[in-house]
C-alpha cells in the first residue's frame, strides 16, 4: 500500500462522493473511482457503502481514517522537519471564516504574517456558514460561537467584538430623527435573511425587536453597503465603521452587542508547529486589529 492511495481514501472519506474527491485531487471520478476499488481489493474489505447520496464510510473505513489521518499528521510533521528554515513559516493554510472578519480584518492581519514569513501562503474562504473541519474545508476556521458537536475539534476564544446600529450620514440627513429604539419603526432596516441566519448568534434584529429587515442578504459585507450608501440602518461591527467614512453610530448607549470570535482547529493539527505557531500569530494579530479598529469609532 503507498501513501498516494491514502490521499485519494482520505479525499472520498471526507467529500462522500467521487466528484468532490475528484475535485481535490485534479482527477477524474472514475479514475478515483477505480483508486478506491484497487484498495479495497488489496486490502480484502468494504471501505464504503455507496449510494445515490453518496460514499459513507463502513466500519472498515471508519477504522482505516483514523490510521489515515495519524499517517497525514507524521508525513506533515516530517515534512515541517525537514523544510523548516530559522523558524520561518512556509506553506499553504487555509482558513474558512464568517465574511465580516474575512473582509474587514484577516486582509490585513494576514498580510502582515506573510509579510514576516515570505514563504507562507494564506487562503481565506470567506462563506456565511459554519466549515466543516473534519473534511479538511479548511486548516482552521474563525466561528463566532463555540462548536456543540466536533470532541476530535479544539476551540481558543480569540477576542470579544462589539456591534451597534448605524447609519450614513446621508440617510440621518433624510430621515426622520432616531431618539428611541421606538423611533426604528419608521426607518428602512438591513439586516440578515431570517432563514439563512446560520448562527443564533448573528440574529442582531431581534435584539431591537424587529420582525424582518427591508433590505436583507446572507452576506455582511452587502449589508454593510447598504448601510454606508444610505439605504436605512443596521447593525454593524464597530470594528468594520472605520472602513466607511461618514458611517455613524445611532443610538449608541441604547443598544451595544458584544459577540466573540473563536478559533476552531482539528484536534490532530496540534501536533504541527507549523499550524501552532501560525495560530498564536493569527489570534495575537485579531486581538490588536480588533482593539486598534474599535477605538477609532
Amino acid at each position: 500500500m503507498n501513501w498516494d492511495d491514502m490521499r485519494v481514501f482520505l479525499a472520498v472519506a471526507r467529500e462522500e462522493s467521487l466528484s468532490g474527491a475528484g475535485r481535490v485531487l485534479k482527477n477524474d471520478p472514475a479514475t478515483v473511482g477505480r483508486r478506491v476499488q484497487r484498495l479495497e481489493e488489496a486490502l480484502g474489505v468494504t471501505l464504503f457503502a455507496k449510494s445515490p447520496q453518496g460514499y459513507a464510510l463502513t466500519a472498515e473505513g471508519e477504522r482505516l481514517l483514523a490510521r489515515a489521518e495519524q499517517a497525514e499528521q507524521s508525513i506533515a510533521l516530517a515534512l515541517e522537519e525537514t523544510q523548516g528554515q530559522a523558524g520561518q513559516l512556509s506553506g499553504t493554510v487555509r482558513i474558512g471564516a464568517p465574511d465580516g472578519c474575512a473582509n474587514y480584518l484577516l486582509p490585513q492581519v494576514c498580510a502582515a504574517i506573510c509579510d514576516a514569513h515570505p514563504g507562507l501562503e494564506v487562503q481565506i474562504v470567506a462563506l456565511p456558514r459554519v466549515f466543516n473541519l473534519t473534511k479538511r474545508e479548511a486548516d482552521m476556521a474563525i466561528a463566532v460561537s463555540p462548536p456543540s458537536t466536533g470532541t476530535r475539534l479544539t476551540v481558543q476564544k480569540i477576542t470579544d467584538y462589539h456591534l451597534h446600529l448605524a447609519a450614513a450620514d446621508s440617510y440621518l440627513r433624510r430621515s426622520p430623527p432616531i431618539a428611541s429604539l421606538a423611533d426604528l419603526k419608521a426607518h428602512r432596516l438591513i439586516g440578515y435573511i431570517p432563514d439563512m441566519i446560520f448562527d443564533k448568534e448573528l440574529d442582531y434584529l431581534s435584539e431591537i425587536g424587529a420582525e424582518r429587515a427591508d433590505f436583507a442578504s446572507n452576506s455582511v459585507s452587502v449589508q454593510f453597503n447598504w448601510i454606508r450608501q444610505g439605504t436605512g440602518v443596521g447593525i454593524v461591527h464597530d470594528f468594520a465603521i472605520p472602513a466607511a467614512p461618514g458611517l455613524r453610530k445611532v443610538l449608541a448607549d441604547a443598544l451595544s452587542l458584544t459577540r466573540s470570535f473563536y478559533l476552531i482547529r482539528h484536534g490532530d493539527d496540534r501536533k504541527v508547529e507549523r499550524l501552532n505557531r501560525f495560530s498564536q500569530a493569527l489570534c495575537d494579530g485579531l486581538r490588536a486589529e480588533v482593539a486598534r479598529l474599535e477605538a477609532l469609532t
